[in-house]
């Protein structure tokens, strides 16, 4: 083939491909706007509260000497528990994985605004991909134990040449994720997600506030455990969300700390509650 066919052949792909592009993204906009995708963030938001208000209260347990795990798997075994049990654990597993679903079709639908947006969609897919998964594996008999997890992927960094560095980098990642949630929290940019009566307005902004605050500043802990574990090249430093707040009953002043961290994760879930009601 000359170079003239070769050209011609690059650009019907290219065409093709840019067509295939706009097709995705003109699908993938039309399930935003349908009515099956707001039953499916109301219940997947609900969902979320469900799991954070959880987290909360276990951790509140921790910093008045309890026990439990304050993290998603803590908070899976507390659902199985209620009244509720299995159904519920199912329900929130479920409900979970459709929003990370819807989550992923909105990540298609804004790579026509730009990848920046397409990437935050697809982050939030995956994170609630994560939770609803391990309310699933609890709710079929099996565990799931995200400390032990954490330190097995970090030690497994670690026997790698550059694995330090690699457990590093990924905790400073996850500490400007937390910064990202504070500053959301701070400057109310949750407004963006949620459209509450008039009335109850004021109510949702206090709950977004200190809710996207204390989820932030949990996961800045989480953050810097994964930075010393690299700097200390130990992996049993590094830890999850449970490490990051059971860490802070070791430290000066760290239990009114994790007090008003788990507080803040319940308010959280009840500004989860009304997102799921009110989602914008």
């Amino acid at each position: 083939m000359n170079r003239d066919g070769r050209s011609s052949a690059a650009a019907s792909a290219k065409d093709a491909a840019g067509w295939a592009t706009d097709k995705a993204q003109d699908a993938a906009a039309g399930a935003e706007r349908h009515r099956a995708a707001d039953w499916v963030t109301g219940a997947g938001q609900i969902a979320n509260g469900i799991v954070h208000f959880a987290i909360g209260a276990i951790a509140l347990g921790v910093a008045f000497g309890g026990g439990g795990s304050a993290d998603q798997s803590g908070a899976m075994r507390a659902i199985q528990e209620s009244p509720l049990g299995s159904v519920a654990l199912w329900a929130v597993g479920l409900a979970l994985i459709a929003l990370a679903l819807l989550a992923f079709v909105a990540a298609v639908a804004a790579s026509r605004r730009g990848w920046k947006d397409a990437l935050k969609e697809a982050g939030r897919g995956v994170a609630y991909a994560a939770v609803g998964a391990t309310a699933l594996v609890v709710a079929t008999g099996g565990t799931s134990d995200g400390e032990s997890q954490t330190e097995s992927f970090s030690a497994q960094l670690m026997s790698n040449p550059f694995g330090a560095l690699l457990v590093g980098l990924i905790g400073a990642g996850i500490a400007a994720i937390g910064v990202y949630f504070v500053v959301k929290g701070a400057k109310r940019k949750f407004r963006e997600d949620v459209a509450p009566p008039a009335r109850w307005r004021r109510l949702v902004d206090v709950l977004g506030t200190a809710g996207y605050i204390a989820k932030g500043v949990a996961i800045v802990i989480v953050g810097a455990l994964f930075v010393i574990a690299a700097v200390r090249h130990d992996p049993e430093e590094a830890g999850g969300l449970d490490g990051a707040l059971q860490s802070l009953t070791t430290v000066p002043g760290g239990v009114i700390a994790l007090i008003a961290i788990a507080v803040g994760l319940m308010l959280y879930g009840v500004y989860c509650f009304a997102r799921g009601l009110w989602s914008r």
